[in-house]
């Protein structure tokens, strides 16, 4: 059985990633991180969501992105709440205009994490990184276009051993990058994803003792609307 690292945040894109990963005949070892996000709460849902869908194994890496900051997600920056909900690349992936970029762009995120990913796929002999990026329904973050995936795609086959050596060839494998939030949705349906283990919002409220969306925030907004275009409920609610 091959082996894939898929990147794994706990939310509705990733747990749909690594559904398709074991559909595809992958034994999967579920990446998360832990890097002082305000949603810390979405490391639950990943350990929920690898523990279902039967990773082989579930990696959570600890670092501080607070120190750093220059994010809504890593410092005392209000979160964005209401926003316009038309999405910013619903031309099926056309880039940002850099004004559209919203401050919980995390400086970096994607790459740092892609970078782990890629240290554990070379020391596991994974040529394949899933990862759960959209360019259709997202917030405009650069560091998820396919220009961005292939750059890196490219990069990692410059700069690991065993690439160099011409024993692997990474690729990174983006299988809901040209997908409406409602089509991703329909797709996990297919797979048999609890959607229920997973969570979305940026900025969680903390009422009668458990966490809940904010409902406001941008990522509960396209998480709304893809459950509302693919006429479903949305099972966390």
């Amino acid at each position: 059985m091959k082996r894939a690292v898929v990147l794994l945040s706990g939310g509705l894109d990733s747990a749909t990633t690594l559904s398709i990963a074991k559909a595809e005949g992958f034994e999967v070892f579920a990446l998360s991180f832990d890097y002082e996000q305000r949603h810390k709460i979405e490391l639950e849902a990943a350990r929920r969501i690898a523990e279902e869908l039967g990773a082989r194994k579930h990696l959570i890496i600890k670092f501080n992105m607070r120190d750093i900051g220059g994010s809504a997600l890593t410092s005392s920056i209000e979160v964005p709440k209401d926003r316009a909900t038309e999405p910013q690349g619903r031309s099926r992936g056309t880039a940002p205009a850099p004004a559209a970029i919203p401050v919980t762009y995390v400086p970096a995120r994607n790459t740092i994490f892609l970078s782990f990913a890629l240290g554990w796929a070379e020391t596991l002999e994974a040529e394949d990184i899933f990862i759960g990026v959209n360019a259709i329904d997202y917030s405009g973050y650069p560091d998820c276009r396919p220009e961005y995936i292939k750059a890196f795609e490219d990069m990692a086959n410059l700069a690991t051993k065993v690439s160099v050596e011409g024993k692997l060839r990474f690729k990174i494998i983006t299988p809901l990058i040209k997908l409406t939030k409602a089509e991703i949705i329909k797709k996990g349906i297919e797979l048999g994803v609890d959607y229920s283990l997973t969570w979305s919002c940026y900025d969680p409220v903390y009422t009668d003792g458990k966490y809940r969306p904010c409902m406001k925030c941008d990522s509960c907004r396209l998480r709304a609307n893809g459950f509302k275009e693919a006429g479903m409920k949305d099972p966390l609610l």
